[in-house]
């Protein structure tokens, strides 16, 4: 979005409720229209996604033709030249050009359903193929970021790598190279909860007992922007419901250590920030869980399950040593925003 608007793109916002209060804060300029929801429910145990989709693969298409309805509307009201689509499977119209944004050309399947994988990579190509271009936020050189995600398998229209994707990442150079953010490591471990209910305040439940008992400063970010800001501490861990973006980069950028779930936006605004980090992929989330295991068998993070999310495991993996994620990819999306924008 700032790279579209960065070439002279007049930009709107389609956004679901639960995230409007987000993109307000970081886009106050842009309008915002509202947009369906999907309303997934990640269960406990992974095993179980599977047959909750096929529980609710009704309710999905039902969304779905919804949410194409929706992008015709708008683009006949508002004469919408382009619609970009940041994996929401119907967000296309014939009368515009249609851009899907997504890092899964394999969607990862659980190894219990391991055999249905080739129908989940077949479901997904018949969708992009409503679309005139897919943008993939990765390397084309297997196996960036995402691995065997990102570089899968034939699309059915055009592909471009358009490299990694932060909010963290021109805009704030000066936390990167500047001051005592990068200088002074005071904290220990910066946790960042994230995701949709009830895993992410489980996940801060755990995280609330977890960090009271290992030795030194911590700090929790809820990822609660919807509820007014507040910050308290407890015992030895300072909590914030929430930190704009500045502020945000500023407090991980102090970590020693950062604990938060794996989802990929997760692991590109850490590389951006140069964090070392431990990930705890939600469970129900296959995607997470193949990220995590990937980029810690490639020694750059450390995996943690959920269930195993301990005061001991958390001490044993901020002993181990990690490397920083590398920052890759300069320059792709520039190149992408410029050759579409020449096209309209």
């Amino acid at each position: 979005m700032r790279e579209f608007l960065a070439q002279g793109a007049d930009v709107e916002i389609a956004v679901v409720k639960s995230n409007a209060s987000f993109f307000r804060e970081v886009f106050p300029e842009l309008r915002q229209r509202v947009a369906p929801g999907y309303h997934i429910v990640y269960p406990r145990h992974g095993f179980n996604m599977g047959l909750w989709l096929l529980k609710n693969g009704a309710h999905l298409n039902a969304v779905m033709r919804y949410e194409h309805r929706y992008a015709e509307e708008m683009v006949e009201r508002h004469g919408y030249d382009i619609l970009f689509s940041d994996n929401r499977f119907a967000f296309w119209s014939k009368n515009a050009r249609n851009v899907y944004m997504t890092h899964q050309m394999r969607i990862a399947f659980p190894p219990a359903l391991s055999s249905l994988e080739g129908i989940g990579v077949r479901w997904h190509a018949a969708r992009m193929k409503n679309f005139d271009e897919v943008w993939i936020p990765d390397v084309q050189e297997a196996p960036g970021y995402a691995g065997s995600l990102s570089h899968a398998g034939p699309c059915p229209c055009p592909v471009k790598y358009v490299g990694p994707l932060s909010r963290f990442d021109s805009q704030f150079d000066s936390l990167k190279n500047g001051d005592a953010p990068d200088a002074v490591k005071d904290l220990d471990i910066v946790a960042v909860v994230s995701g949709v209910e009830p895993a992410r305040t489980r996940f801060e439940n755990r995280l609330r007992e977890v960090l009271q008992k290992v030795p030194g400063r911590h700090a929790v970010l809820l990822g609660k922007p919807s509820v007014p800001y507040a910050t308290w501490t407890e015992g030895n861990v300072e909590f914030h419901t929430h930190l704009p973006t500045e502020r945000f980069a500023a407090l991980v950028r102090r970590a020693r250590h950062v604990v938060s779930r794996g989802g990929y936006s997760t692991v590109m605004d850490m590389a951006s920030l140069g964090a070392k980090c431990i990930f705890v992929p939600t469970p129900g989330q296959y995607e997470q869980v193949v990220l995590a295991r990937d980029l810690s068998n490639a020694g750059y993070a450390i995996d943690i399950p959920e269930a195993e999310l301990t005061e001991a495991t958390l001490r044993a993996a901020i002993g181990e040593a990690t490397k920083k994620l590398p920052e890759v990819g300069k320059g792709l999306l520039q190149t992408a925003v410029g050759t579409l924008l020449e096209k309209m």
